[in-house]
């Protein structure tokens, strides 16, 4: 088994479910008490928030380096960010630390195009919703065409985000404005619906949507004990995994 290096901490309750569910996939294909073996750095949420929210992506990109390098030195031997909106972090992280990039964004898409739908939703932050780092790569490598809400509606969905979620607070009238924009999303042509962040799969149920929903949380978790239990050396985001 290799050893997984997870960045989490952002937020602590979503990484609580990525440790979860990494170990409960583990123990149930390989039985027995056995679990991952992993090393996770958590960082302070608070801080990251606050350099989200002022744009200082730079610095941003400094925290997550120090902590894929402080993974490497401990024995990690690929890398899962256990967030979405920090993939936007993504090439920095490949340049400045040789371990492979398990992407969130890969297993989601690979998933989707398993099942022959071709035109998704995405929910998630801001910054997943509206910048190219994450819509451009579902379109440009997988041939996803990925529709997002409105203006009103993602603002809705990323104050959720960051007003409950994050917090664990799990509002039956939040769960109301999530089926609404995606009912929206549905009436646009969404065949599927991305939880494009880590915490939404908290509040938004199967019953919850009237298409198929794919949790990105539970995906990555997936592809990562698949990572760890594969056979040979790990291929780099570079190479493709």
């Amino acid at each position: 088994m290799k050893t997984l290096g997870l960045i989490g901490g952002m937020s602590w309750e979503s990484s609580a479910q990525y440790y979860r569910l990494i170990n409960e996939d583990v123990r149930q294909r390989l039985g027995g008490a056995h679990s991952a073996q992993l090393l996770l750095w958590s960082v302070d949420f608070a801080r990251i928030k606050q350099l989200q929210h002022d744009g200082d992506w730079d610095a941003l990109g400094a925290e997550m380096i120090d902590a894929a390098r402080r993974l490497q030195a401990g024995g990690a031997e690929l890398l899962v960010v256990c967030t979405n909106t920090m993939h936007k972090l993504a090439p920095q992280l490949e340049a400045a630390c040789p371990l492979p990039l398990l992407h969130i964004a890969d297993p989601t898409a690979e998933a989707i195009l398993c099942t022959g739908v071709r035109t998704v939703g995405l929910l998630g932050t801001a910054f997943t919703m509206e910048e190219d780092f994450y819509r451009g790569r579902l379109s440009e490598r997988f041939g996803l065409e990925v529709l997002v809400p409105d203006a009103d509606d993602r603002r809705d969905v990323h104050d959720i985000i960051y007003r409950e979620l994050i917090a664990g607070m799990v509002s039956e009238v939040s769960r109301q404005v999530y089926v609404e924009v995606i009912q929206r999303l549905v009436a646009r042509g969404a065949e599927a619906i991305i939880l494009g962040c880590t915490e939404i799969m908290l509040l938004v149920r199967a019953q919850d949507s009237p298409v198929p929903l794919f949790d990105t949380t539970t995906l990555h978790a997936r592809a990562a004990v698949d990572a760890a239990l594969a056979r040979g050396r790990i291929p780099s985001q570079r190479e493709g995994l």
